[in-house]
């Protein structure tokens, strides 16, 4: 029981543990392409970038060593973060050594979008609202489910569709089944 004056847990929280996990298991996607020397930079450390939209546009603040962190540690900094960006008050090194960066997209309501690569890094996932929608269960039958769709865009000079695809299935997998997730990072 963390108290009623611990940070909220947010499904962005969870959602840089799954990232973080899919990473681990496809080293390419924590890494930099270097174009003028052709070379491929791998890092051995997770610093996620998450977008905060801001009064005045949006910024990417970064969130280090994000697998050494437990969830609820997350969620800390996350709000300490996002309120530093919403006051105007991040470093330059609040906004730097990024590896990934995860944007939310669906505040407004929409439904799909296309989020752009934060460069040097070579993917970002977007994140849209998540909203009821009926979907085809069992016996076929309609049911509503809370679902959330996520969007991937990956820097093909490094990462092609097949592998792409990987990633993306192995992220749904954490979020459809988190427990899989805590038992990774036991």
């Amino acid at each position: 029981n963390a108290g009623k004056n611990a940070p909220k847990v947010t499904m962005t929280a969870i959602t840089m543990k799954a990232v973080v996990a899919c990473l681990q298991q496809f080293p390419h996607f924590n890494s930099s392409y270097d174009a003028q020397k052709g070379e491929l930079i791998l890092k051995k450390f997770y610093h996620i970038g998450v977008a905060v939209d801001t009064p005045t546009g949006l910024v990417v603040p970064v969130i280090r060593d994000v697998d050494q962190k437990s969830v609820v540690q997350l969620a800390n900094e996350l709000t300490t973060i996002a309120g530093k960006a919403r006051d105007g008050k991040l470093s330059i090194d609040d906004m730097r050594g990024g590896t990934f960066t995860i944007t939310s997209l669906g505040q407004t309501g929409g439904l799909f979008a296309t989020p752009i690569i934060n460069h040097p890094e070579v993917g970002i996932m977007g994140v849209h609202r998540m909203r009821k929608r009926p979907i085809v269960g069992e016996n076929d039958q309609i049911v509503i489910r809370q679902m959330a769709l996520f969007s991937f865009c990956f820097d093909h000079r490094v990462i092609d569709g097949g592998v792409g695809a990987d990633f993306a299935y192995e992220f749904i997998k954490y979020i459809e089944k988190p427990e899989l997730l805590f038992l990774e990072l036991a």
